[in-house]
């Protein structure tokens, strides 16, 4: 029985319909749609301490309901004592239900939760249909508590989908409720 996800039900009832009304596409499989989420976590901190990589992959796996993989650096950086190989990251890359469950909980739940929020930015996207949005503190999400996070930890986060172009996307990402700035 597959889970049954409340924005990816309103993606084929509503989105996808007003999608092909709008732009006019005659192939369904031309209508814009989401292929995965990335989320990435900058840990450079976590260079002289191990143990705050293992407990940002636990806030993340947390998050996400999936085990992040380690991110290392590619060369070395004198300047920030940086050598390759060593783990400076976490990222999670969330496909079917399991992103779909992610953007209704960053929708309903993290983002109203930010203070003094008044959007996100119309600028996050790449010129080609994807949007970039990024966090400053993963404390936004009900998972993690204020005892179990032990420094605020911000994280980007990348939408992927398949529309062309940023007008696209931004008609499929607002059609499934992101609040963007006027």
């Amino acid at each position: 029985m597959p889970l049954e996800v409340a924005l990816k039900k309103k993606y084929y009832e509503e989105v996808r319909p007003e999608l092909i009304k709008r732009f006019g596409y005659e192939n369904i499989w031309a209508v814009p749609r989401l292929v995965k989420v990335v989320v990435n976590q900058g840990l450079g901190e976590a260079k002289e301490d191990a143990r705050i990589l293992e407990k940002a992959a636990k806030e993340l796996s947390l998050l996400t309901g999936q085990k992040p993989a380690v991110t290392r650096a590619k060369k070395s950086i004198s300047n920030f004592k940086l050598r390759k190989g060593m783990p400076i990251g976490l990222k999670v890359t969330l496909r079917g239900d399991r992103m779909w469950i992610f953007l209704e909980k960053l929708l309903s739940v993290a983002l109203p939760r930010i203070r003094d929020f008044r959007g996100v930015s119309p600028n996050g996207f790449d010129g080609r249909g994807n949007y970039n949005l990024g966090l400053r503190e993963q404390l936004v999400f009900p998972e993690i508590t204020y005892e179990l996070a032990d420094a605020p930890r911000g994280m980007d986060i990348a939408i992927v989908t398949t529309a062309q172009t940023d007008e696209e996307a931004r008609a499929l990402l607002e059609l499934l409720g992101f609040p963007f700035r006027k």
